[in-house]
């Protein structure tokens, strides 16, 4: 069973990202969830926003960053959107991840070295016509094109957060078959 450092989106620790986690768990995978705003959800995308510009992007990454340090090498890192930018740096930086989950959001490789880390598997998924998701898309595929052991998967529809089963762009169909994605990466790493 792989242990997952998942960081939530910004909407928050939401009660859907408390249920992704929990799903993992109840297939045997252990996983942390770090709270990266305290406490604090939010109804919408821009609210989360207005939070974290004002609390400051760097600092709630130096948050989820430091929350890695307490556990030990072996990690699956798995970000959700705004998780997305902790996971990716850790994966690519961090010595001894054993993959990267990165759920509707993807860095250019190059921010964080010139290159996919070998040995590090990493899935990719969002949906083709979400605003925010488009954005990633070519430094989706061209991590995709680049890694020996990435995958990309595209999810019709535009729902942004489509896995959060506490918010209105919920997509269940689309949501299990990432789980089930997800679900077989994590038995193979």
């Amino acid at each position: 069973m792989a242990e997952v450092l998942l960081y939530h989106h910004i909407q928050g620790l939401t009660d859907g990202v408390r249920a992704f986690a929990d799903e993992l768990r109840q297939a045997g995978h252990t996983v942390h969830t770090p709270d990266l705003f305290g406490g604090r959800t939010f109804d919408s995308i821009e609210e989360g926003f207005g939070f974290a510009r004002e609390t400051g992007f760097d600092a709630i990454r130096e948050r989820g960053a430091a929350a890695a340090d307490d556990l030990g090498p072996a990690l699956v890192y798995a970000g959700f959107s705004f998780g997305v930018t902790i996971a990716q740096r850790l994966a690519q930086t961090r010595p001894g991840a054993r993959g990267a989950l990165l759920i509707y959001s993807c860095l250019p490789v190059t921010e964080f070295g010139e290159a996919w880390p070998g040995g590090v598997p990493v899935q990719i998924h969002g949906k083709e016509g979400d605003e925010f998701f488009d954005e990633d898309l070519p430094a989706a595929r061209a991590l995709a094109d680049s890694a020996a052991e990435a995958e990309l998967f595209l999810y019709p529809g535009d729902q942004h957060l489509f896995a959060d089963s506490s918010l209105d762009g919920y997509d269940a169909v689309a949501a299990a078959l990432l789980m089930q994605r997800v679900q077989a990466f994590l038995a193979a790493v």
